[in-house]
């Protein structure tokens, strides 16, 4: 890979953008097994300097100066203090709201500029998406003033939380006489508990992009629970994330995920140890045995294991081996890099592992057994558990984040597709940020290098198993196919609301009717496959065909074995579809 250049495959690149949709996916797909997306190696730098001092040195630097405690090199004297385990996590929240962390920069399709977040939130008439239509007072899908209001509301109370010292606390004291540095006042996590839920019940997008499935229950605890219950809850909290998590992985969907992440890791210099993990380089790119072990084996079972063991063991050896394990885990996805760049969250993930287990083990008083009352923890364990429940078993209610379902790769996802010219109009959209290509022109780099970098992500998505049946979809139903211009819908969303972290219901039917409300594309130029995650307990998902000018066009079903068994570019054609439903009049 360039240092400041894009890697892209080694063809002619004008012939390649003339070539059928099929044979451009073929060459992307051979060429990521190899290459990954082929970001500049800058960008990789970019990230870990923003992860290293920002993010990291930044947060525990505010966490130590802000409650009277050593400076941040000294790291055993803080490692272990509840305060900074709050603040820290008031940081991570903090910079996911700004839309600093998360989704941020060119590896999420934000190249210029790199931020989307506070640029798109805090600008009125911006697009709004409520997550459902039966909560009042949520109609409308434009930011209003008030929307903006809670916005910044939230993120100044969380920064006050953050930056004001700590306060004295019976049941600290009692569990750790010698602490002084006590906790952040329980009575300062209110209001952002409620502008979090507000803003939730109103803005699935700010919601999602704070993840409060995960930090909200953790600020709750903060304000609610005794010291010792606190840290047993925080405890349930991470575990439950991990083990529905690792749930989610069974089926067939997550072996898929690990080749083309394992090829987008600059941190694997060795193309046989990436081609190892499909089938037959070139012919067959579906997962090898290699891929499959890694999925299910390192992947679910032992992302189910560890955590049971930490949450369970008497054994201090069993709890280091387990914890060992995690951080590993997190510190493996951090240097692959992947696309939605989630690396803040994962370190956040791999500091609470220490922090909860090593630094509050089970045989002190931190086990689950020892949360007082003893129902508490069951009650809370069966909360943490309700949206995963409900999310793998009616997927379309609920965003795969809540669901626990990271990197399973059974995501609801999309493709979009313009007549030529068309996707121009996504310009009248009010937004901070224009379409991805002319980002990278923008950035610099010639219109035909920075369109065949922006259709690169289209071949990510057809190395997965939904992209086989989405483009299954297309090839279906539109003749035109390989005249369109072909976007992966998560980045092209990404240039709509400033953020996307791999969730199709950011994309659905709504976004559509709100980009067309100020876009009015005519009848078929600007068509989408969209399909939803699929329920744990059956072997189909549901796609539909959605039509910017008309809006659902057609509904229907596929089996998730024949995407599989598919190659990603489709060489035998389109997998076998089931259509249920087409609008009565639209010929596609």
């Amino acid at each position: 890979m360039g240092f400041i250049k894009p890697t892209l495959p080694k063809v002619d690149l004008e012939e390649f953008l003339r070539m059928p949709l099929q044979e451009r996916l073929r060459i992307m797909c051979l060429k990521w097994v190899d290459e990954g997306y082929g970001a500049p190696r800058m960008i990789h730098v970019l990230y870990i300097l923003k992860l290293t001092f920002f993010y990291a040195l930044g947060g525990v630097a505010i966490a130590t100066s802000t409650s009277h405690l050593p400076a941040f090199w000294h790291v055993s004297e803080w490692w272990n203090q509840p305060i900074v385990y709050q603040k820290v996590i008031l940081w991570t929240v903090l910079l996911e709201l700004i839309g600093f962390a998360g989704s941020w920069g060119p590896l999420a399709g934000k190249t210029k500029p790199m931020t989307g977040g506070f640029r798109f939130w805090a600008k009125p008439n911006t697009i709004r998406l409520r997550p459902w239509k039966a909560v009042p007072f949520t109609n409308g899908d434009r930011r209003t003033w008030f929307d903006i209001i809670v916005y910044l509301a939230l993120m100044a109370t969380v920064f006050v939380a953050m930056v004001l010292p700590g306060v004295h606390s019976d049941s600290l004291s009692a569990a750790l006489p010698h602490n002084t540095s006590g906790l952040v006042d329980p009575a300062l996590f209110v209001a952002p508990i409620i502008l979090f839920v507000l803003i939730g019940l109103r803005d699935k997008t700010i919601f999602l992009a704070g993840r409060g499935e995960q930090y909200l229950p953790a600020l709750i605890f903060f304000s609610t629970l005794p010291f010792v219950n606190m840290i047993i809850a925080g405890k349930l909290l991470i575990g439950t994330v991990w083990i529905w998590a690792g749930v989610s992985k069974f089926g067939l969907h997550f072996t898929n995920v690990i080749p083309p992440m394992v090829s987008n890791s600059p941190a694997i210099p060795f193309k046989w140890l990436k081609r190892a993990h499909y089938r037959n380089f070139p012919e067959d790119l579906r997962p090898s045995h290699l891929a499959t072990f890694m999925a299910h084996g390192p992947g679910s079972i032992v992302e189910i294991a560890a955590p049971l063991a930490l949450l369970f063991s008497p054994w201090p050896w069993l709890s280091i081996a387990a914890a060992a394990i995690m951080v590993s885990f997190h510190l493996f996805i951090i240097s692959t890099f992947p696309l939605a760049v989630p690396v803040e969250w994962n370190v956040l993930f791999a500091y609470a592992t220490i922090f909860l287990f090593l630094g509050f083990p089970n045989g002190d008083g931190y086990a689950v057994w020892d949360m007082n009352p003893g129902w508490l923890a069951i009650v809370l364990a069966l909360a943490l558990s309700f949206f995963p429940i409900l999310g793998n078993l009616r997927p379309d209610l609920v965003s795969f984040l809540p669901a626990m379902r990271q990197y399973a790769g059974n995501w609801a996802s999309a493709v979009w597709t313009f007549t030529p010219g068309a996707e121009e109009k996504l310009n009248r959209v009010t937004r901070s940020s224009p379409n991805s290509a002319d980002q990278y022109v923008a950035f610099g780099w010639d219109p035909i290098t920075a369109e065949v970098f922006t259709q690169q992500v289209t071949a990510w998505r057809a190395l997965h198993s939904q992209g086989r049946g989405l483009y299954s979809v297309l090839l279906k139903s539109l003749p035109d196919i390989d005249t369109r211009v072909v976007r992966e819908g998560e980045m092209a969303c990404n240039t709509i609301i400033g953020f996307n972290f791999g969730d199709g219901h950011l994309h659905n039917e709504d976004l559509i009717r709100a980009i067309q409300s100020e876009a009015q594309f005519e009848p078929g130029e600007f068509v989408i496959a969209w399909v939803e995650s699929q329920p744990i307990h059956k072997k189909t998902q549901e796609y539909k065909v959605i039509d910017a000018a008309l809006g659902v066009i057609e509904r229907g079903t596929w089996n998730v074995k024949d995407l599989v068994d598919e190659q990603p570019w489709l060489p035998n054609g389109p997998i076998p579809l089931n259509v249920t439903w087409q609008r009565a009049g639209v010929h596609h």
